[in-house]
């Protein structure tokens, strides 16, 4: 087998209106693809960045692939990642990390297995939250409260809240509304997308600590890992970061300062499934959870291959108007609260091309 060609398409879109978290704000979504085409007809399909830098980056990666045997990850992995010019940490690693995802989905298709069972078939369920909580315009206590409900109705047990972007009075105000609005046996995550500096997120965490939080996530400058360090000594509440590591050897500096109980490691981001791999394989020899950030049709894959796979982060419509449209099929909740991987060969995802066709920017 030999890749003949490898292609990108991008799609981008308004959201229902502009969301805000800590630090940033979005008034579009989108979705990146790359396609590895092969001339026994299999085409592998990796989401992620696929569009500007990185698409400028898949383009120079291309005669690199073309005419290699797609099955071979690892030592394509290392004749892309050459940190003197491609990869090690910025949007060059999630080029790569996005051809990566592609080559997995397509030896899992190869192979006739769903990519979970590939990587190790640990579960076929595991625990998800609904991720949302955003800062809106017109978006007070009393809407905020109702996307939780709406969200437990779903099925949800567990959910994630934005930190950051208003006062510390205001978002305990906020914390507050939401564990009210769930009840006692929903977990509730915080996320302040690097919005604090140490001495900050140390003060909102003490004053969230009686609303049972789950974790605290990105509370401070990816980098600032002393920073993590001092918060974790100053609150019961579990730090969880790593979103924004890159490659194993981020996350071996990031667990040596001792800087999260819990690992946001995102394929998408770090270098692939080949990385993300290692990542969770240097988390066990740690004792310490994985919970990936970004998609969800991703990352229940790995979730459910590894034995510290810990959570889910799960997209609904109130984040994402095309969620439900973008995919031929949609993961769902199951009745308990988790998400199963799809039993299809591969990823299991199918574009939808004729919804998507409108949104092709790319």
């Amino acid at each position: 087998m030999r890749i003949t060609d490898v292609t990108r398409e991008s799609y981008r879109w308004p959201r229902h209106k502009p969301i805000s978290n800590g630090k940033h704000t979005y008034t579009h979504s989108g979705l990146g693809v790359v396609k590895i085409h092969t001339d026994e007809g299999i085409t592998g399909l990796g989401i992620g960045a696929a569009s500007g830098i990185a698409g400028a980056v898949i383009d120079h990666l291309k005669p690199l692939l073309i005419g290699q045997n797609p099955l071979d990850h690892e030592r394509l992995w290392h004749a892309m990642w050459v940190p003197k010019l491609i990869g090690r940490r910025g949007i060059t690693t999630r080029a790569i990390s996005a051809i990566d995802i592609a080559l997995w989905d397509l030896k899992a298709k190869v192979a006739g297995m769903p990519l979970y069972r590939l990587l190790g078939g640990y579960a076929d369920r595991v625990p998800t939250y609904i991720a949302g909580g955003y800062y809106e315009e017109g978006k007070g206590l009393r809407e905020l409260a109702r996307e939780m409900e709406e969200n437990v109705e779903m099925g949800a047990r567990a959910v994630k809240m934005k930190v950051g972007a208003v006062s510390i009075a205001e978002d305990v105000e906020r914390v507050k509304t939401v564990r009210q609005a769930v009840g006692p046996d929903v977990k509730v995550m915080v996320d302040a997308n690097c919005a604090y500096r140490s001495y900050q997120a140390i003060q909102l965490a003490k004053r969230i600590e009686e609303y049972d939080i789950f974790w605290f996530e990105e509370p401070v400058a990816p980098d600032d890992y002393e920073g993590h360090a001092r918060l974790a000594a100053q609150t019961s509440i579990p730090i969880a970061t790593g979103e924004n590591e890159y490659t194993r050897y981020g996350f071996r500096d990031l667990i040596a300062h001792g800087s999260a109980a819990i690992l946001n490691a995102d394929a998408q981001i770090l270098g692939g499934v080949t990385e993300f791999m290692k990542v969770a394989a240097l988390a066990q020899a740690h004792d310490l959870d994985v919970a990936p950030h970004g998609s969800q049709d991703v990352h229940v894959h790995l979730v459910a291959a590894i034995s510290n796979g810990l959570i889910v982060e799960f997209y609904r419509d109130s984040v994402d108007p095309m969620w439900r449209k973008m995919y031929r099929q949609t993961l769902l909740l199951n009745d308990d609260g988790t998400l199963s991987p799809p039993d299809r060969p591969g990823l299991g995802v199918e574009l939808n091309e004729e919804a998507l066709a409108p949104y092709r920017v790319e």
